[in-house]
């Protein structure tokens, strides 16, 4: 919950806007400020304080305990001109809250941290535990100062600027190194070192009707301690969908801070484990319910089905078994819109400043090279390696590797979706993020030319032969649906534009409208609205993207109408 604390009418006005944008997320604390920023303090896991920042130092400095649970406070001046992260930059999630507030307000954020200046993602704030010097390696890594990475579990983290591999699953980089190590082993940190735990283990388990959340949490417990593993890396507890409800797991799970993951009896006796028993498969229909589940989704099976021991000497009441589950990279196939930096979508940007690995062709990755954080590997190539493009994005997210692969537009339009999708599997995990295409960004420049059915056709014949390109030219120009052209002409392919606008002209009027829009949203963009008789196709390249009217579009004013046919719209003309 967010508490929103104000003292005057004007900080009240923007609390309240606040108020109604978050409803189920903020409350709003009245009365005397400084009983409001207390209570809201013991109560709420954020406060955004309309109040000077002077003064909320003061009244917080009292009641701060632990940057790892303090809440994250933001102060908002008077006027209503920047949200101030304060405290718990990280931790406590002002960074983010402050940005958050500044959109909704139209206040500047103002964020101090020194990774969050620079660029560098905090070692906190990569969405796992950490343990160890934070500090220290933190300072090291703004300083320059060369920080190893030891991956001994790969995972798809955000880029950092490591600066080499340590070589072993010690430490390995020397003395004055420091290091950040990736770890599911229960170790302790040494010096100038930081962990990092993955969330890397499954834990199956079962339980007898009415097994104690104790035995339960002693048996998991007992197993990960014996194969030196991080009660920290665990990632679910898994079971049959017969013990899904079980209040002994169920509670297990809370007290762990993981989910429970639950399969039914025939997917876990489709299972190979190597102890199977007859109990389970009686009671709930699978010879395997511990290791069974643990291995499901695959992984490395550390520690074979165990059972708990109770101290009255009656049965074991629970069984576990940890599986290393194998990493799964991630692949985000990023759009970056017509090429205008305000198209980029705000979703576009979190995955390219999330990426470790950027793949693209090289004119595209010098469009948003400077978005990227230090640290980012770019992969970069020319025209015509779309193929190639594509399986290294996938072979680098299989690596383990968080990579976005980018391409213009939208990234699934004549784009590199298609290539990447054909060539991944389900071992890594797929984003898409849609872009803004050149046909919308075009039709917004023409004006409303896509108001009513509307199909877009590329005129390369690079990958689709000529013969099938004509057919659906053909079958748009009967349709009487607007068409939009992506790759309309080159040097050594001129003959295509003007075989598809005989084939239109068959069908509609030399004065039907035809938008010319090259370089859309770009500075050096031009556009021209012409007719299907007028069009000259030496005005068009491949950088140009050409939309023809249907028998409905209209020039009005000279923007390209295309009437969606509303009832009221036709009793209006009628009445004309």
């Amino acid at each position: 919950m967010i508490g929103l604390i104000s003292a005057t009418a004007a900080g009240a006005a923007a609390r309240d806007r606040l108020a109604a944008a978050w409803p189920d997320r903020a409350r709003v604390y009245d009365g005397l400020v400084g009983d409001a920023v207390r209570r809201a303090f013991a109560e709420c896991e954020q406060l955004v304080c309309f109040l000077a920042t002077g003064a909320v130092v003061r009244l917080i400095a009292p009641l701060l305990g632990d940057k790892a649970t303090d809440p994250g406070v933001v102060c908002v001046d008077e006027g209503g001109r920047f949200a101030v992260s304060l405290v718990g930059g990280h931790g406590g999630g002002a960074n983010e809250l402050a940005l958050a507030v500044g959109e909704l307000l139209g206040a500047e954020p103002v964020v101090t941290t020194a990774t969050d200046a620079v660029g560098v993602p905090g070692l906190d704030t990569l969405g796992l535990p950490v343990e160890g010097d934070v500090a220290e390696v933190t300072r090291a890594l703004l300083d320059g100062e060369p920080v190893a990475l030891d991956a001994e579990t790969a995972w798809p983290l955000p880029p950092v600027p490591f600066t080499g591999l340590a070589s072993g699953s010690d430490s390995g980089c020397g003395s004055g190194s420091h290091t950040v190590r990736i770890t599911d082993r229960s170790v302790e940190p040494g010096d100038r070192e930081v962990l990092l735990r993955p969330p890397s283990l499954v834990v199956g388990v079962g339980a007898s009707k009415g097994a104690p959340v104790q035995e339960v949490l002693d048996v998991i417990g007992g197993a990960l301690r014996e194969a030196g593993l991080s009660a920290r890396s665990v990632a679910v507890l898994a079971t049959v969908d017969a013990k899904a409800d079980e209040p002994g797991i169920v509670e297990a799970a809370a007290r762990l801070g993981v989910p429970v993951v639950a399969y039914s009896a025939q997917e876990l006796a489709a299972v190979a484990v190597p102890n199977p028993s007859a109990a389970p498969l009686a009671a709930v229909g699978t010879p395997s319910v511990a290791e069974a589940a643990a291995l499901v989704a695959g992984g490395e099976l550390l520690v074979p089905k165990r059972k708990s021991t109770r101290a009255d000497g009656q049965p074991a009441m629970a069984t576990c078994a940890v599986v290393r589950r194998p990493v799964r990279g991630r692949l985000a196939v990023v759009g970056l819109g017509p090429g205008a930096r305000d198209l980029l979508t705000p979703r576009a940007l979190a995955e390219l400043r999330r990426a470790a690995v950027l793949v693209g062709l090289d004119q595209y990755v010098d469009q948003i090279r400077d978005l990227l954080r230090p640290g980012t590997r770019i992969l970069e190539s020319g025209l015509g390696a779309e193929e190639e493009r594509a399986r290294t994005a996938v072979a680098e997210a299989r690596k383990g590797q968080a990579v976005a692969l980018i391409g213009s537009g939208d990234a699934g339009v004549y784009a590199m979706a298609s290539p990447a999708l054909a060539e991944a599997s389900d071992d890594i995990d797929v984003v898409g993020v849609p872009g803004v295409t050149a046909a919308l960004a075009a039709a917004a420049i023409l004006g409303a030319p896509l108001g009513h059915d509307h199909v877009s056709i590329s005129l390369s014949d690079l990958h689709t032969p000529w013969e099938v390109i004509e057919r659906r030219v053909r079958a748009a120009a009967e349709a009487d649906i607007v068409v939009t052209f992506y790759n309309p002409r080159s040097r050594g392919r001129d003959w295509q534009l003007p075989k598809a606008l005989a084939i239109l002209a068959e069908h509609r009027e030399p004065t039907t409208p035809v938008g010319i829009v090259r370089n859309a949203s770009r500075p050096d963009g031009t556009s021209r609205l012409t007719t299907l008789a007028a069009l000259d196709p030496a005005w068009v390249d491949m950088m140009t993207v050409v939309t023809v009217g249907n028998t409905a579009t209209r020039d009005i004013a000279g923007r390209m109408v295309t009437p969606r046919g509303y009832r009221w719209q036709a009793s209006q003309e009628g009445a004309q």
